[in-house]
């Protein structure tokens, strides 16, 4: 079985060179049509989602989230006097793109944790990440030793806190 993620891993490395990126044209046609939160029955990246935290059991949870690309703009000034130094283009965001779909994820599932995410695809405009969620309150959660942890009551909402891979990231702790 581990032979399998291995050549899954590298598939997805060089997704050109390999039957990765052919699927994946098809299936951004789809996912384009689609809402911009979906929760999927399994991950597309199964070797991706393993090796984060990932496991085929109750109280684990998918969550397909669409983010646009491209760097962020401020509104221009409607009226009044022109600024100098107006702004409006080449504004960086603090977050990253993949904490706003763990953001978003938590919004739309707010009786499930954040453990991590991953890329998926991305085309011109938008990008897509796999989101992990736990359910916190289920029995098999509860009882794994592995992942019981995020239950404990100081874990809620710590995608919101900047707890997650890629928040660290974000605030520079890695």
């Amino acid at each position: 079985m581990e032979m399998a993620y291995k050549y899954l891993a590298e598939a997805w490395k060089k997704p050109d060179a390999s039957y990765v990126e052919g699927l994946m044209r098809q299936r951004a046609i789809e996912w384009r049509k689609q809402p911009a939160v979906v929760k999927v029955e399994r991950p597309t990246r199964i070797d991706k989602a393993r090796r984060l935290g990932y496991k085929a059991k109750q109280g684990f949870v998918i969550v397909r989230v669409r983010v646009r690309r491209s760097g962020f703009r401020k509104p221009r000034p409607a009226s009044g006097r022109r600024l100098k130094a107006i702004g409006v283009l080449k504004h960086k965001l603090v977050k990253s793109l993949k904490w706003i779909a763990e953001e978003r994820a938590a919004r739309k599932f707010s009786n499930l944790e954040v453990l991590n995410s991953y890329p998926v695809w991305e085309d011109g405009r938008y990008k897509w990440f796999e989101v992990i969620m736990v359910d916190p309150h289920h029995p098999v959660v509860k009882s794994d030793p592995d992942v019981n942890w995020i239950c404990d009551p100081v874990h809620k909402g710590r995608v919101f806190r900047g707890l997650t891979s890629a928040g660290k990231k974000a605030r520079g702790l890695r």
